[in-house]
């Protein structure tokens, strides 16, 4: 099965994003990093989108902000 997903919109390219940062904040919440040399997850959701706490307090709004905005389309 294969499908195609269409990114063409700013908004739709920034969701894209946020939900790979969940997905690699996710990994970083047990431990593991996505890469060696490159910023986290974690410190790219807290220096570009502001989120504060730890690990698990900023995988949880980024997760609620998700489910809200995906709820909606």
């Amino acid at each position: 099965m294969s499908f195609t997903i269409v990114l063409d919109t700013p908004e739709k390219q920034e969701l894209a994003r946020l939900i790979a940062l969940r997905s690699a904040m996710r990994m970083e919440v047990k431990g593991f990093r996505m890469t060696n040399k490159a910023p986290t997850a974690y410190s790219i959701l807290k220096k570009e989108y502001g989120f504060k706490g730890n690990k698990q307090k900023v995988l949880d709004q980024l997760s609620e902000i998700l489910d809200r905005v995906l709820e909606k389309e």
